[in-house]
């Protein structure tokens, strides 16, 4: 029988509810495809039982919307559009085969992950094309495979049979008799429905905070890492993954022991004193450039400059600050693995990267295994930006956001809970937990589009910058916690780390530069006042879990990428990634590389806004070997999945 004899026998239906049918029958059958997927490799998620995986269904919906949505963006552009011949047979099939092609390869990946999973133990991503073209051997490989598992290919085909027979079920008809002006708009207005719907299926959500997800967010619907894979599927790792190779195996040093010498990430403490149990609070401020404390600026504006934390300023004097210290990253998903797990953010966020399923240790991982109660505070709700799914991945037991905060009346309308009542909240909080305990809270109210609370205007009005009233107030915030958390019995045997996620726009032209972009306050606290001082070495946000660690006198092996900022032997410099070179601070002096080679050196005392390119003037040999050997470790430890220590 012929195709257009077929269809003519097919049900007629509204073509708006045809083409969710259609959207929904490949939802399906991407779910169809988890089911499979956990059945055949059921012995390596031991631990998912029938709730947990019921979690891991939901989760995966989110991530088959995504995927599903930009693979047929040209499909629903295609059926929505008014064309005249639109509803004609031909059209149709054309139509059909579209739909049945595109979804047919992204189905084809995700069957072939069933088995291919074993083998490499993650979804496959973007990178299976260079391997595929890196070694003609591999053709041969590919069809061992298809021969070896030739029932993955039958269950594909069965897949094709049904989506092909289910796909013209119904027979799309216009929503209005004749295709007048009230067709014209009518498709029109649906066309930018269903756009919009799309770019929020494609993100994974509609908040403005809500970044697009990614492969890490998976980390929120399960109970180890190993189980993202459960929750994703391979069409969206491939798509997340494109263009994008973050870590490439190096071999500036093909001597391993030579690469050890020069730097390594495995660090062996040797404490001299008992492991001490202090309580450990890290702070991180959003958006918190160093340009904004007035004492770690006393050269600004003739040494007139005031700053906006007054606060911050009188903590200062009582603590250990790094004053010259620096962010890894600019964007908040940068900071928290660089913070908590001692990961810079290089080339891609961590967190995004087709490596974000590996073993790392972090604080909250180390220190749970110590004894210490762990928990992630962030005010916004539930999900902005991935945090929570993070947090999981990292270690942290619990996650506290604005679905746990549970009073809508502090929510600034975008992005979460003012921060004055989410950290008294946070205060509140700390003081039901079990000592020792260490926990983290991210600010949001220092963050576009830049308001303070109605009770506050004329408190904190206007700056230079919009952003200057709301680190105003965020300061003020921060007061309010520690004289809530100073009459605390915990508060005295307690560390605070106090820091930035990343910086922002500059009042300054001194802080207008590639280096200083990255500049971040780093400051210590001891709550009974037994830790004050200075430091104008460089610092950066990697080394605040070395840090804390040695401070405590951690006794085991760890990996982290920074360095004991109080340890007087160890190696400092800061690493960043920009558009398409690294930054490489060491001593004064800064470095940028380019596609692994050195384009230019300034000296950042006597040439503060990098004018003077000094590169052919010295050859700096240690200082470049050292930053290549901070990437050889971090990118072949990435690719490699070595980033932790097993201590048994």
């Amino acid at each position: 029988m012929k195709l257009s004899t077929i269809l003519q026998k097919k049900t007629p239906a509204n073509e708006y509810l045809v083409l969710i049918y259609r959207f929904v029958l490949i939802m399906f059958l991407y779910s169809f495809g988890r089911i499979l997927f956990y059945l055949f490799n059921r012995s390596m998620f031991p631990q998912v039982d029938f709730s947990s995986f019921v979690q891991i269904m939901r989760g995966g919906v989110m991530f088959d919307t995504s995927a599903v949505l930009y693979l047929n963006a040209i499909y629903f552009l295609f059926y929505l559009i008014p064309l005249p011949f639109k509803f004609s047979i031909n059209y149709r099939r054309f139509l059909k085969w579209v739909f049945i092609v595109i979804n047919g390869i992204g189905l084809a990946f995700n069957h072939i992950d069933i088995i291919y999973y074993r083998f490499i133990l993650k979804r496959t991503t973007a990178s299976v094309f260079d391997i595929v073209g890196y070694d003609d051997g591999n053709f041969r490989l590919i069809f061992r495979f298809f021969y070896d598992f030739w029932y993955i290919a039958v269950i594909w085909l069965l897949t094709l049979y049904v989506l092909e027979r289910l796909y013209s079920f119904f027979n799309p008809v216009p929503v209005f008799e004749g295709k007048g002006w009230r067709y014209l708009v009518s498709s029109v207005v649906a066309l930018i429905l269903v756009s919009g719907l799309s770019v929020i299926g494609m993100r994974g959500g509609y908040m403005p905070s809500t970044r697009p997800i990614s492969m890490n967010n998976a980390g929120k619907y399960v109970n180890s890492t190993q189980e993202m894979a459960l929750v994703q599927n391979t069409p969206f790792c491939i798509l997340r993954t494109w263009g994008k190779k973050a870590f490439e195996v190096r071999h500036f040093f093909t001597s391993e022991n030579e690469l050890e010498q020069i730097y390594s990430p495995v660090r062996i403490p040797k404490p001299v004193e008992p492991q001490k149990y202090n309580n450990v609070v890290v702070i991180i401020i959003e958006s918190f450039s160093r340009e904004f404390v007035g004492s770690l600026n006393k050269n600004l504006d003739n040494g007139q400059y005031k700053g906006y934390t007054p606060f911050v300023d009188s903590l200062i004097s009582k603590s250990f600050v790094f004053t010259n210290a620096f962010a890894n990253g600019r964007k908040s998903i940068d900071a928290i693995p660089s913070i908590t797990a001692s990961i810079p953010a290089l080339v891609v966020p961590y967190v995004i990267s087709e490596r974000s399923g590996n073993r790392i240790n972090s604080l909250a991982g180390l220190l749970a295994k110590e004894g210490y109660q762990t928990a992630f505070f962030h005010g916004a709700p539930n999900g902005s930006m991935g945090f929570d799914a993070f947090a999981k991945i990292a270690g942290f037991q619990r996650y506290v956001g604005k679905n746990e905060y549970a009073d809508n009346s502090g929510f600034d309308g975008v992005w979460g809970i003012w921060d004055e009542p989410f950290f008294q909240f946070f205060a509140s909080q700390m003081n039901q937990m079990k000592e020792p305990f260490f926990t983290t809270i991210f600010s949001v109210s220092s963050h576009h589009p830049f308001k303070v609370p109605e009770q506050y205007k004329k408190q904190f009005p206007e700056g230079h910058i919009p952003l200057q009233k709301c680190i105003r107030y965020t300061d003020m915030a921060l007061k309010k916690f520690f004289e809530k958390a100073s009459k605390m019995s915990w508060f005295k045997n307690t560390l605070f780390v106090i820091t930035s996620d990343h910086c922002s726009e500059s009042d300054f032209k001194e802080y207008k530069t590639a280096a200083n972009y990255f500049a971040a306050p780093l400051i210590f606290y001891k709550g009974d006042g037994s830790l004050q001082g200075k430091d104008d070495s460089l610092a950066q946000q990697i080394d605040i879990m070395p840090t804390i660690l040695g401070y405590l006198n951690y006794p085991k092996p760890f990996v982290a990428f920074g360095n004991d900022l109080f340890n007087p032997s160890a190696q400092r410099f800061v690493i960043n990634y920009l558009e398409d070179s690294y930054q490489f601070l060491y001593g004064d002096l800064a470095f940028y590389f380019t596609e692994n080679k050195l384009t230019a050196i300034f000296n950042r005392k006597k040439d503060p806004y990098l004018l003077q390119n000094l590169l052919g003037h010295t050859n700096y040999e240690n200082e470049q070997n050292l930053f290549k050997a901070v990437v050889q470790q971090f990118n072949n430890r990435m690719v490699q999945d070595r980033l932790v220590i097993d201590n048994r």
